[in-house]
């Protein structure tokens, strides 16, 4: 197998011609075959007794080139692919066999989409906004308000009608037209009143009816509701069971000792205020770099072949399914339950998947133009790092995850540190 000739014949796409010896052909003829043996029948032989001769001799000789084909093809490819020195991202297409015969060999020639040449702009000396991570004593009143609803206890309310802020316990069934619809109707259904888990408006209308009373809610669904309902006006048939109030804890010393490993109210505050400082500035360091990349990718110049950002939609699609999957839900069902279709589920990673591979085509080309490597300590590093993450030996780790990788991550973060630290904060 030889490379014969690789030719750029548009943007991103190479034409490569390859060629295949006919003793390797011949050898790979007779592979087909014996893969097939068991299954041959002819005339006069049982089955699976026939040799190659006698079935070419019937069939012609051609009569296992097509699997043959098949056999050589993975290797000869790779191989002049390898030859041609050409970094593709995705498979070969538009397949011409030109010639095919154990006299002489296979001669072909197919193309190929080669990663985008990218030419960068300016990626140090960037300007962007950080954000503030001060922290204001509303941010510590709202974290304990939360801690604080956290903590507290429901309390049934027998002399008066329901509150928005209020748990009911609820039956209710929903009408269009007078005609009962599917999924509208629910018996003992716990609702928290003013959290905005029904459609808007049905909610509010609960609020003022006492235990044990019917009544109707009329709502209209909105628009971008599921297609058979959207826009549709609507009266659910209710009745409410039980009617619970939030009872809070007081804010005080006592409070404290119960959530909280300290001993005061103020320790717990200062606490809290350590905590959301850290948040913010990880979100701030966050959202800076971010900004930093946008910038970065908008500097680019580079023509990317559509397939790259197909396949990370696909990548991010996978890995969505497997996240449902560790939670017992199967993608199918959950699409169903969203109403769409998997062109339409696909539709909402676009956007994501077409800054990623950008910010990974311009990121691998400022570790390139900065000669940025890895060491070998670096290497070590991150295995000891992700053995203790998963708590795992760092044997496995290593055989897990192939050093090159491991490489090429440690330089991506080496040239987003490099856009960080040269970077104006506004």
């Amino acid at each position: 197998m030889a490379l014969k000739s690789s030719n750029k014949v548009d943007t991103n796409t190479y034409e490569v011609e390859v060629t295949v010896d006919s003793e390797t052909f011949t050898e790979a003829c007779k592979t087909a075959f014996m893969k097939q043996r068991k299954t041959i029948q002819l005339p006069g032989f049982r089955k699976g007794k026939a040799t190659q001769g006698m079935v070419e001799k019937i069939y012609g000789e051609g009569a296992f080139y097509e699997e043959a084909l098949e056999i050589v093809y993975p290797d000869a490819v790779q191989s002049a692919i390898d030859e041609a020195e050409l970094r593709i991202v995705d498979q070969p297409f538009d397949l011409d066999v030109s010639i095919m015969s154990k006299a002489e060999g296979v001669e072909m020639k197919f193309k190929v989409t080669t990663y985008p040449e990218v030419k960068l702009g300016d990626y140090k000396g960037l300007e962007a906004e950080m954000l503030s991570a001060e922290v204001s004593d509303e941010d510590v009143d709202n974290e304990l308000k939360s801690l604080q609803d956290r903590n507290s206890r429901l309390v049934t309310v027998e002399d008066r009608a329901a509150e928005m802020g209020d748990s009911v316990e609820l039956d209710f069934e929903g009408f269009v037209d007078g005609v009962a619809f599917d999924g509208g109707k629910g018996e003992n259904y716990p609702l928290e009143l003013g959290t905005g888990a029904f459609i808007p408006g049905f909610e509010e209308q609960v609020a003022g009816h006492k235990s044990e009373e019917e009544f109707d809610v009329n709502v209209t669904f909105p628009d971008e509701y599921q297609e058979d309902l959207a826009g549709k006006e609507a009266v659910f048939k209710c009745k409410i069971h039980e009617i619970k109030h939030k009872e809070l804890p007081e804010l005080d010393d006592d409070f404290a000792k119960d959530v909280s490993e300290f001993d005061t109210l103020d320790e717990l505050k200062e606490d809290i205020r350590k905590q959301i400082a850290e948040k913010k500035e990880t979100e701030a360091k966050n959202d800076f770099e971010n900004k930093l990349l946008e910038l970065v990718i908008e500097n680019i110049e580079a023509e990317i072949p559509d397939c790259m950002f197909d396949q990370k939609v696909d990548d991010m699609v996978q890995d969505y399914a497997y996240r449902l999957q560790m939670q017992g839900l199967d993608l199918n069902t959950y699409l169903q339950y969203l109403g769409q279709d998997m062109d339409q589920f696909k539709a909402q990673f676009e956007e994501g998947a077409k800054k990623q591979v950008k910010v990974g085509l311009a990121l691998e080309a400022i570790v390139e133009a900065e000669n940025i490597e890895a060491t070998e300590d670096e290497i070590n590093a991150e295995v000891d790092k992700l053995a203790e993450q998963y708590s795992m030996e760092a044997d496995q780790i290593k055989a897990a995850v192939p050093a090159d990788q491991l490489a090429q991550d440690i330089k991506t973060r080496k040239a987003v540190d490099l856009i960080v630290e040269s970077a104006v904060k506004k």
